[in-house]
């Protein structure tokens, strides 16, 4: 397995093997493997490099956002069942008017919110979604009379009232330009009560499993396997919301914009990642290289894994976005971060669709010189009826009584019912098993996703074997250890080679501890093939049967998964590596053959599925009493994020056997 132009006859191709190892027994030792390292965290270093073409980065694109929806949980996007909308309560002011709203994102689940409508203008108009972030309190935030007296005082604001709501000062002045604006609920707050706002964004540890393993809640492994999370019921929520506001007679659903700072910053630019329809973009105060959000709202397994928040606000272009930075996690994003973005856009011929307002001598807010920056690109983009305000006016401030969605004539759904949430997740199940029933060739789009590398992956990365010296056994058979390390960072895989004489130029991979004495491997030595004993991934800072996690307080697997590979993937991953790494060097075995131990073959099988047809001729996997739906912890090293959704274990199974490679 060494570079050779062409293949020899068997004597010479084992004399040359060993030529080829042992001259370097005494090389340098192979790089660290950076999976040792402390795992990353949502505040580590998130630099973005942007492609060198637009080819390449549409390719880059195409497959980010696939990946996102995935982790998502909303592939394939779940049904658009009725919204059944009630607008009731309409209050009318100078311009415009608020109507308070509710409809259903999911059968029985409801999003809450205000719509601001302006007076006096004919259709189609624009409309603006506002997504609120975590303000107290949310749409009913109102700032207590010191902080009101602070933001006058540093002039971030000038009126009272909208230095008392932000949020209603948006909407406002939004629907006195002439848009229709739709300012919703994040779960958990204001009027959105059917999971508790401690729940979705202060979840700690982990609940009692319910009796019924077919119910389960939010957070618990059953969740994680199946791609359940909060991030997902609110994304769903946000696209819902476009729904909503894409079904009313005045709007114009090609002038749609998506504006919300921090929190509703990040559902904004998640949103425009998998929906196409929003034309403009106003994420404040969130995107940067540095901490990619904190709150369990905001993280979902797989998501940010290879990426981060600057490339996923990227694949809104070349439609037109604008950003805002301040004394917080965003104060660097001027020099980090929006050149790179910048960049995306001139590959896109388009630089001047994106912009920034950096204004760091402001802690974390979305007051006045970010909102009238706001009214100016949206005025420009959705070409609003009324021009954008160089200043704001006063408008009349109104209480949470006032705004609430939920009266006497319309009343309140149960909050925080347990038997809601786990019914809730049942039905997201029940649905997406029928449509990926339906429709199975999409296990097979999203399980590179859950792997988190494909095949071509593997095989583009470079590769270094670092011998060690070799030995003879009595039989004449060569012993040669050493460590393959492959990729940047590098991740190594230790591996043992046992050459027979002759060799056949057959290899048999043993997956699992090295054995000589099996008698598999004895018979395959006697018959001439070689046999390769990998090491494949093993965490030794791990506590034993759990994962490492990063430094938290919640019990919350996506703060982990959402930035790290999962022990699995990455013995999955060595794998892959080895067989690439075979398949690329000269002379290559002519036959592959591998065997797995029973506790091998979940990961063993989710490499299968990726590699091409012909890299090995026979696995032979056997029967194991294992599924991923078994699994009670989500800290499991043997819990794969969506492994339950795309069909378990039997699912991979299937897929290998469908490249005849099982041999049961």
């Amino acid at each position: 397995m060494h570079p050779s132009p062409r293949r020899t006859p068997v004597a010479r191709l084992l004399a040359a093997c060993f030529a080829a190892f042992l001259p370097l027994a005494s090389a340098a030792p192979p790089p660290p493997d950076h999976r040792l390292a402390p795992p990353q965290t949502l505040n580590g270093d998130f630099p973005f490099s942007p492609p060198p073409s637009l080819q390449a980065w549409e390719q880059r694109a195409a497959h980010l956002r696939l990946h996102t929806q995935v982790a998502l949980g909303l592939f394939p996007f779940p049904e658009h069942s009725p919204l059944h909308p009630v607008i009731h309560g309409r209050q009318t002011f100078d311009t415009y008017s608020i109507e308070k709203v509710f409809f259903q994102a999911l059968p029985g689940f409801f999003v809450t919110g205000n719509l601001y409508r302006p007076l006096g203008l004919p259709g189609p108009l624009p409309a603006v979604l506002c997504p609120h972030g975590h303000w107290p309190n949310g749409r009913f935030m109102q700032a207590s009379d010191p902080e009101v007296a602070q933001q006058l005082a540093s002039r971030a604001e000038r009126d009272p009232a909208a230095a008392r709501s932000p949020l209603q000062a948006r909407c406002v002045h939004l629907a006195r330009m002439g848009c229709t604006v739709f300012h919703y609920d994040m779960i958990g707050y204001a009027d959105s009560i059917q999971l508790s706002q401690a729940l979705a964004h202060q979840f700690k540890s982990q609940r009692p499993a319910p009796a019924d393993p077919a119910l389960y809640s939010l957070f618990s492994a059953p969740a994680e396997s199946r791609l359940h999370s909060i991030l997902s019921l609110q994304t769903w929520s946000s696209i819902r919301a476009l729904d909503f506001l894409a079904s009313l007679p005045e709007v114009d659903p090609a002038r749609i914009g998506v504006t919300g700072a921090s929190g509703g910053a990040t559902q904004a630019f998640l949103l425009a990642a998998i929906d196409p329809r929003p034309a403009a973009l106003f994420p404040a105060v969130m995107v940067s290289t540095s901490m990619q959000g904190g709150c369990t709202c905001e993280n979902a397994s797989l998501l940010r894994v290879g990426t981060n928040n600057v490339e996923l606000a990227a694949l809104f272009a070349p439609k037109p976005a604008h950003y805002t930075a301040a004394d917080d996690w965003t104060k660097n994003f001027a020099s980090s971060g929006f050149p790179q973005l910048q960049e995306i856009y001139r590959l896109h011929g388009a630089p001047d669709q994106v912009s920034l307002l950096s204004r760091t001598e402001f802690p974390h807010n979305y007051n006045l010189p970010s909102r009238l920056a706001m009214y100016q690109w949206m005025a420009q983009h959705l070409h609003t009826p009324r021009p954008a305000p160089t200043a704001e006016s006063p408008f009349t401030l109104l209480s949470p009584a006032d705004l609430s969605v939920w009266d006497s004539a319309h009343p309140a759904p149960t909050p925080a019912d347990p038997a809601f949430e786990q019914n809730l997740l049942r039905q997201q199940d029940q649905t997406a098993a029928r449509q990926i029933a339906a429709q199975p060739q999409l296990i097979d789009q999203a399980l590179p996703f859950l792997l988190g590398r494909s095949f071509a992956d593997a095989a583009a990365r470079p590769f270094s074997w670092s011998p060690e010296p070799a030995t003879s056994l009595p039989n004449g058979t060569k012993r040669i250890p050493g460590t393959l390390a492959h990729g940047h960072p590098s991740e190594s895989l230790r591996c043992l080679f046992l050459y027979p004489s002759p060799w056949s130029g057959h290899l048999l991979i043993h997956l699992g501890p090295e054995n000589p004495q099996d008698p598999r491997v004895q018979q395959a030595l006697a018959s001439g093939s070689a046999i390769a004993f990998p090491s494949l991934f093993a965490d030794p800072a791990a506590p034993p049967n759990q994962i490492r996690r990063v430094p938290q307080d919640r019990d919350f697997l996506g703060y982990t998964d959402g930035y790290n590979h999962p022990p699995l993937a990455r013995r999955a991953h060595d794998l892959m590596a080895l067989l690439a790494w075979l398949q690329q060097h000269q002379p290559q075995p002519s036959r592959i053959d591998l065997i797995a131990t029973p506790e091998l073959v979940p990961e063993t099988a989710l490499a299968l599925t990726q590699i091409p047809p012909g890299l090995v001729t026979e696995a032979h996997l056997p029967p194991t009493p294992f599924r991923f739906a078994n699994l009670t912890n989500p800290f499991d090293p043997a819990l794969l994020p969506g492994a339950v959704k795309y069909g378990d274990l039997p699912a991979l199974l299937q897929r290998v056997r469908a490249l005849h490679l099982i041999r049961d």
